[in-house]
């Protein structure tokens, strides 16, 4: 089965539903949940380096 094409050539993507604001309260409170440790790291030495040129570069 072929994909239904616009005149571009290009297939036409549907519109992902959207989602209700339970969903993406819950989506919100769990990716909090999952990333909440790693803002309290500390960030590595590749990661410290590399905002150090960043911010020398500014300056």
């Amino acid at each position: 089965m072929q994909p239904d094409n616009g005149q571009d050539g290009r297939a036409h993507r549907a519109r992902p539903a959207p989602l209700s604001a339970s969903v993406r309260r819950h989506l919100g409170l769990n990716l909090r949940s999952l990333y909440a440790d790693s803002l309290v790291e500390p960030a590595g030495e590749r990661i410290e380096s590399l905002l150090t040129k960043l911010g020398r570069e500014k300056s």
